[in-house]
């Protein structure tokens, strides 16, 4: 008999994707070649009230051209690495320790139960729900990259239910995604953006938060119709066929796992170090060091429930390493693109050439193109904090001069922000996609037409902004 999956990867056999690592290569050549392109230019900082640099409106001017030759582009992927090591090793950490975690089979007993009380369509109430919960870490404490080691335990458990990896992946990626765009007190976006738009700190919250809830609302039809379309026919799943990676799990195997003490130990262990990393997060303004810190506690105390000794815990380790290191070159490469860009002073050119365009513009169709520029801003400049000092000190006088509340712009500017973290390749989503074990086509493909509804929904809260004078 022949093997179903072989047949279909040989029919998807023609145009395929370049490798996620040729796609950013190519993205850094081509932005080599803007810095020849487009004129340099810069406006000039100053430090606000808060003691954050920001652009000065009215200040571009040209400078003298910095274009990058073919060396300094491929020193640009060095500098990328050592500028994103931060990111990049507490991705090796943190996915180390919750490797740690997983091995033990903690989360197989979870599933199991989970299987047993949710049958059929019921098992999909679990998306809307942890879709929410994280978005609601996201959306307050400015949670994002500490999702990621959570990333293997959601695909394993969406496969388990009959689902399969996107589900998972889809899961934390909205929940995150959507948390920053519908924002209600995220110190790192909306706190930044309104402090520089000279806005009352965490106001017009009530809005924000309506906002959050209907993308969420969104987002939760479209993955819970894909999940049970692909429970009832596993062909129409778009990894059908395809390997999925070490955090995979045989349903049947699973629902007959043993749950015993150790297991529970195991998750109130991880329950427990959730509130610690809240708390510190939130009270002490705890980033990698302390999280990475915090991680290794609770893998290595979980490996402690489960008596393992020092070598198995150093090969487990060492496993969890070589899975995840193509995903943390990824963040690298990616940074490397934002080197080319600074090396070139072609960023605040881009930022001058898109505000001249809205300047242009009537009030209404002004409001919404913000929202697109701000999108393709990301793209740049893939960084919260790093946008809002760019783009919003321009944003901000500019909706006076276009009769738009300044709130509106920094609605704008969140959206903008948030969503296109998990669709643009110099963003989260190459990583995110390399921890679940998914490739970038895949996640495009499923992706890009709830980015698309998503889009379209924001569309309609800015013009309803517009339209309630929400400042």
């Amino acid at each position: 008999m022949s093997n179903p999956a072989v047949t279909i990867e040989k029919k998807k056999k023609g145009i395929r994707m370049p490798h996620i690592y040729v796609l950013l290569t190519a993205i850094i050549a081509l932005c080599t070649i803007g810095t020849w392109l487009l004129p340099a230019g810069e406006f000039e900082r100053a430090a606000s009230a808060a003691g954050r640099m920001i652009v000065v409106p009215g200040t571009y001017e040209l400078i003298e051209r910095t274009p990058i030759g073919l060396f300094g582009m491929l020193r640009s992927i060095y500098a990328g690495m050592i500028d994103a090591a931060s990111v990049v090793f507490f991705v090796f950490i943190a996915y180390a320790a919750i490797g740690l975690i997983i091995a033990t089979g903690a989360f197989n007993g979870l599933v199991a139960g989970l299987l047993r009380k949710l049958k059929g369509k019921a098992r999909a109430v679990i998306i809307p729900v942890f879709v929410l919960l994280i978005g609601a870490a996201s959306s307050t404490i400015g949670v994002f990259e500490e999702t990621f080691p959570f990333i293997p335990i959601f695909v394993g458990i969406a496969i388990a239910m009959g689902y399969d990896a996107l589900v998972g992946l889809a899961i934390v990626a909205l929940g995150a995604g959507l948390g920053y765009s519908g924002a209600f007190m995220n110190p790192f976006t909306v706190g930044m953006a309104q402090s520089i738009a000279e806005l009352p700190t965490m106001s017009g919250a009530g809005f924000r938060i309506l906002c959050h809830l209907v993308m969420i609302v969104v987002a939760s039809i479209y993955i819970v119709r894909y999940a049970l379309k692909i429970q009832a026919d596993p062909t129409k799943s778009l990894m059908y066929g395809t390997a999925t990676g070490p955090q995979d799990m045989d349903p049947d195997a699973i629902e007959q796992h043993p749950f015993g003490l150790r297991e529970k130990l195991v998750l109130v262990t991880l329950t427990i170090g959730i509130g610690v990393i809240v708390y510190g997060t939130k009270v002490y303004g705890w980033y990698f060091e302390e999280l990475c810190a915090v991680f290794l506690i609770l893998g290595l105390v979980s490996a402690a429930i489960m008596g393992w000794g020092p070598n198995l815990i150093a090969e487990k380790i060492a496993g969890s390493f070589s899975d995840i290191a193509v995903a943390c070159l990824m963040i690298g490469l990616a940074r490397g693109i934002l080197v080319v860009l600074q090396q070139g002073h072609i960023i605040d050119t881009v930022v001058y050439g898109l505000s001249l365009l809205l300047s242009g513009l009537p009030r209404w169709l002004a409001a919404e193109a913000m929202l697109l520029v701000q999108t393709l801003l990301n793209f740049l400049i893939p960084s919260g904090s790093g946008q809002a000092v760019v783009s919003m000190p321009i944003m901000a006088p500019l909706a006076d001069l276009l009769d738009i509340p300044r709130q509106v712009a920094v609605l704008a500017y969140q959206f903008g922000d948030g969503l296109s973290n998990i669709l643009w390749p110099t963003a989260s989503a190459p990583i995110m996609c390399g921890i679940a074990g998914i490739k970038m086509e895949k996640w495009w493909k499923w992706f890009v037409p709830l980015f698309g509804l998503l889009l379209v929904t924001q569309m309609v809260l800015i013009a309803l902004a517009l339209a309630v004078g929400y400042a």
